[in-house]
């Protein structure tokens, strides 16, 4: 699935001091993000976070209030026409007409492009050939988020915006998708992704940036992120409300909680004979460790930590 991309030294998005607000509400307040050619990055957030105004920001359908955007070294405001020539967009609503079929989508996103790829292989690949000649509105979820990634790379971009590639799928095409996109970045291809998953964000992603209130309150590679606070800390998953007497009794001078059901937290010198200790804890309590990590924490409770556990509408 070879794109036009080549290694270039220019960012395929480059944004500095960015500011944009709506109704008097900063919904961006001055962030400054860098993605590089063929490196994914991933933007975590809660819900208003300003994850979705800041790419559409870099699509161009969104004018900043202040601060530079350059996708592909251009202003997708004044450059518009050559900028969406060069990147692919997946809406997480689609996009498609009601009425069309998956095929004749397809084939028309694929008309504008001076050399895309193949729209039957494109379905194939995806697994939307029995799908081709069923109209949009009666795919499934799956399928239309299928369809939408299919536009977004049928005209073989140099950098492409995924809005929740996966919210829908099944287990099969999570799995499928994750595998295009690291083809994609194989290919030359840069990925900016918005993404509520975890796992997925971990799995696909060179780099994280985790935005709240219109700021960024946190960035690096997955390792960086993760390991950011969790110096000289043990954590473990295994089963809720075991008693921590004997651990504690076997680990002097160590802080020991359960901070959540479930993980455990031991912290302190850690060294080899604190994880054996440990290990030795749970098997004389008959249970397993399901995880355990040694100056890292999870992705989820970093984002927990930076962004409240408060539902947001």
């Amino acid at each position: 699935m070879t794109s036009r991309a080549s290694r270039s030294s220019t960012p395929a998005v480059q944004i500095q001091g960015v500011v944009k607000s709506f109704d008097g509400v900063r919904a961006v307040d001055g962030i400054d993000l860098t993605v590089e050619t063929a490196q994914v990055v991933a933007l975590l957030g809660p819900n208003g976070a300003g994850k979705t105004t800041t790419v559409e920001m870099c699509e161009g359908f969104v004018t900043p209030d202040a601060g530079t955007v350059r996708v592909l070294g251009l202003d997708p405001i004044a450059d518009s026409g050559d900028v969406r020539s060069r990147i692919g967009v997946m809406l997480q609503g689609g996009g498609a007409y009601p009425g069309s079929k998956a095929g004749e989508m397809l084939d028309l996103v694929a008309a504008y492009s001076a050399d895309p790829l193949d729209p039957a292989w494109l379905l194939s690949k995806l697994g939307l050939t029995d799908a081709r000649k069923t109209p949009y509105r009666r795919l499934s979820g799956g399928q239309q988020q299928r369809l939408s990634l299919a536009c977004a790379l049928v005209g073989r971009p140099e950098l492409v915006f995924l809005d929740e590639p996966t919210a829908g799928l099944d287990a099969q095409a999570r799995l499928l998708v994750w595998e295009l996109i690291d083809a994609l970045r194989r290919d030359g291809v840069s990925v900016l992704l918005t993404t509520h998953l975890m796992d997925e964000a971990e799995a696909l992603a060179d780099e994280l940036v985790i935005i709240d209130h219109g700021k960024i309150v946190a960035s690096g590679t997955p390792a960086e992120v993760t390991s950011k606070g969790a110096e000289g800390q043990l954590r473990l998953t295994t089963v809720p409300g075991l008693s921590l007497d004997s651990l504690a009794g076997s680990l002097a001078g160590f802080r020991i909680e359960e901070s959540n059901p479930g993980t455990y937290v031991v912290e302190g010198a850690i060294n080899p004979a604190t994880v054996a200790t440990v290990a030795t804890w749970c098997a004389d309590q008959d249970v397993l460790i399901n995880d355990i990590r040694v100056d890292q924490r999870s992705l989820e409770d970093v984002f927990l930590e930076l962004t409240g556990r408060e539902l947001r509408g």
